[in-house]
């Protein structure tokens, strides 16, 4: 795939490297990552390519395959602020990674992510292949958490979305054929194999057809569930600390069962998705190791069904097509993917009977949305591993 290095550089010459990061899709633990809550997810076989070459000065040269304009500028730039463009993740990418270490070398190249826009962590994928490639040019080598670390960071103080770290740690731990459990609060996690005994799926997404960035909307989520947090410590009798620290995890399931009443009831419905979603995720673990896919998916259903009431996500479109999934052929579970704003639903199938409930849903969400049929899509995946531990 060079050639797409070459159609934006027709005057280079000389290797062209190639980094890749999987996008990641999470059927059960939703909302929850950045109150240090349990997550469940997977990584799949379409993600986001970086293809480049190194500069000896430092200069920092990018296209885009999906979006328009060129970024352009300097590792030994002091990169402080926001453009308001898609080189924003690059740019935070280079200012996270010179905190662990000097840059000097920069890339020329062109970043292509494999499906549209939207609920599938691209914005960890296009970070995740940045520091691929600026780690290996200036011979830099970390191992899988302080990457995660780094593109954490980038993401979340520089770019200024409250992420958690489902994202990232997805799509540097994961491997094929294996369900991630991760624990937010210390970052411990396990890889649960998938037994014989499981029954196969393929991991279906629905594009809506309508993409959109996070922003404001989603770090209100977040601040309403540290409010929520807020509130039942002070309700308890406990130190509240500070603000920006405060998490859910915080705070124990039955200080929870005995306030819930008096909290206003927007934050009731935020702490409730919390605590039945990090339930859902032990439940959905436990029932993939023993091979109970059925069990799994209702899982999913059900953490869908809590996004939409209590957590409130979800626009008109997602909830289609997540309506859609519930009386769809060989659907075992699914949900809306990310925040919810826009973009994608993702649906764990029967092998047998994919063709059958994608002509299902794509009938369903059209005959609701037809104009939106030029830009709808569907993509079958498969589980795949992460980026590795050593990127280099």
């Amino acid at each position: 795939m060079s050639e797409i290095f070459f159609k934006h550089f027709p005057n280079a010459s000389g290797a062209v490297f190639h980094a890749f990061a999987p996008y990641r899709v999470c059927p059960i633990g939703a909302h929850v990552d950045h109150q240090h809550g349990l997550v469940s997810g997977f990584a799949i076989n379409k993600g986001v390519d970086f293809y480049y070459q190194p500069t000896d000065g430092g200069e920092i040269i990018a296209y885009s395959e999906n979006f328009s304009g060129m970024i352009g500028f300097s590792v030994r730039d002091e990169v402080e602020e926001l453009k308001g463009d898609w080189g924003d993740f690059l740019r935070g990418s280079v200012w996270a990674l010179k905190k662990r270490g000097k840059l000097w070398r920069g890339v020329r190249g062109v970043i292509k992510g494999s499906l549209p826009v939207g609920g599938l962590s691209s914005s960890a994928s296009v970070i995740l292949c940045y520091l691929q490639a600026l780690a290996q040019v200036n011979d830099l080598q970390f191992d899988a958490q302080t990457v995660i670390d780094i593109a954490y960071r980038a993401e979340k103080e520089f770019v200024g979305v409250s992420v958690g770290k489902l994202d990232h740690s997805c799509e540097v731990l994961s491997r094929r054929e294996h369900l991630l459990f991760l624990d937010t609060k210390d970052q411990s996690y396990e890889l649960i194999k998938m037994p014989d005994t499981m029954p196969p799926f393929d991991i279906v997404i629905f594009y809506s057809g309508l993409s959109r960035r996070l922003g404001a909307t989603f770090n209100n989520h977040v601040d309403e569930l540290k409010a929520a947090s807020w509130y039942l410590k002070a309700l308890d009798g406990r130190d509240l600390g500070s603000f920006s620290d405060t998490r859910l995890r915080d705070v124990p399931r039955y200080v929870f069962d005995r306030f819930k009443d008096s909290l206003p009831e927007v934050f009731m419905r935020r702490a409730r998705h919390f605590y039945t979603e990090c339930e859902r995720v032990r439940i959905g673990a436990e029932a993939f190791r023993q091979g109970d896919m059925r069990t799994y998916g209702r899982m999913s259903f059900e953490s869908g069904r809590s996004s939409i009431d209590d957590y409130q996500t979800g626009s008109p479109y997602l909830v289609a097509l997540y309506d859609a999934f519930l009386s769809a052929p060989g659907v075992y579970g699914g949900r809306f993917s990310g925040a919810g704003f826009k973009g994608c639903a993702v649906a764990l199938v029967d092998p047998d009977k994919t063709e059958m409930c994608v002509e299902k849903v794509t009938r369903d969400y059209l005959t609701r949305y037809p104009e939106l049929k030029d830009a709808y899509s569907t993509h079958i995946c498969t589980t795949h591993d992460g980026v590795g531990v050593n990127v280099y």
